[in-house]
């Protein structure tokens, strides 16, 4: 017989990046149309969910149960690398967390779902549920939720936005996870888990990097806005070495930005306008202009001017980035 306790109140909430899992999660008030997933942008949204210490508690009336470590399976939408369980929270290992939770138990309960036979289904709180098991115990404090495995896929990437230390390919195959497996839009994921669409369109662009580049991004050698510039190189077959370079000589963005600017000018063509031994000078104004654009488009920018008269080409790689452009373009 599973034991059964009331959650007591917690202290108030800090706000994040994301909804918040409550909004993720069936409860009492109603919810226009069938399906429970929230409509628009929300600014709710819980703090930073710590490990040793609850930052939010469940909601008042909902019941904990001790269900036991074995009974639960692994979450299947669990886009986080598992090698980062043991250098988070400040430093705190998976062996420093379960040797607290051996002296104090497990203060914020995990999150499942029933599954068959019995078992449960994680949804959050995997690092918790390790460390238990790590620590010894055979059962674990946890909210028992009936949630679909669309809606138990949104509240593990919420979960994870809410971390201090996301890395961006986690998050990036968080969204591309949700686009693949249930077939999301940019705007649908977005409007989930409280993100921008602009943010979740340059996030998954990531996953369309060499995999030498995605492990820098994964261990924490490369930033996302290296990553944002390297994916605006014209010559995509450069962009391991350039990301090579960056790594061994520790550029910063601001002289990545520099580099790619200079391999992204084609040198024969300018040789051929200007008739010279040397490639054409650029107004600072149009460099500038063509740099904030593909920051703020997420997308490769190119304008040739010529006298005050010229062209701008944006490249675009997909038809969500196309309706994108042409919305910004039409004031929308």
């Amino acid at each position: 017989m599973a034991t059964v306790e009331k959650a007591a109140p917690g202290p108030e909430k800090r706000r994040a990046l994301g909804r918040g899992l409550e909004s993720l999660l069936p409860g009492p008030r109603p919810v226009p149309g069938a399906a429970p997933a929230i409509h628009g942008v929300a600014a709710a949204a819980p703090g930073v969910i710590g490990e040793l210490q609850a930052q939010a508690s469940p909601p008042a009336g909902d019941l904990v149960l001790q269900v036991s470590v074995e009974a639960i399976d692994p979450n299947p939408y669990q886009t986080r690398n598992h090698e980062t369980y043991d250098t988070e929270d400040g430093g705190n290992t998976l062996a420093e967390l379960a040797e607290s939770i051996r002296a104090s138990g497990v203060i914020q309960p995990v999150t499942v779902r029933p599954a068959k036979e019995g078992r449960y289904v994680l949804i959050t709180g995997e690092r918790r549920w390790r460390a238990s098991k790590l620590a010894g115990r055979d059962k674990v404090p946890a909210l028992v939720r009936q949630v679909s495995d669309q809606q138990a896929a949104e509240m593990t990437v919420v979960e994870n936005l809410q971390r201090q230390d996301l890395n961006c390919m986690d998050q990036a195959r968080a969204f591309v996870m949700l686009s693949q497996t249930f077939h999301l839009t940019q705007e649908q994921i977005g409007n989930r888990v409280g993100v921008a669409r602009e943010t979740i369109s340059n996030y998954m662009r990531l996953v369309r990097l060499p995999n030498n580049v995605q492990r820098y991004l994964q261990d924490g050698e490369l930033e996302f806005s290296h990553a944002r510039l390297l994916l605006i190189l014209e010559d995509d077959s450069l962009v391991p070495r350039v990301a090579d370079k960056v790594v061994k000589e520790k550029l910063s963005v601001e002289q990545l930005e520099e580099v790619v600017f200079q391999l992204n000018v084609p040198f024969k063509k300018q040789q051929e306008e200007q008739g010279t031994g040397r490639a054409r000078w650029v107004d600072p104004n149009v460099r500038a202009a063509q740099r904030q654009l593909e920051q703020v488009l997420g997308m490769r920018v190119r304008i040739r001017d010529r006298k005050g008269k010229g062209r701008i080409t944006i490249d675009y790689a997909s038809l969500e980035d196309f309706d994108r452009v042409v919305k910004m373009l039409r004031g929308k």
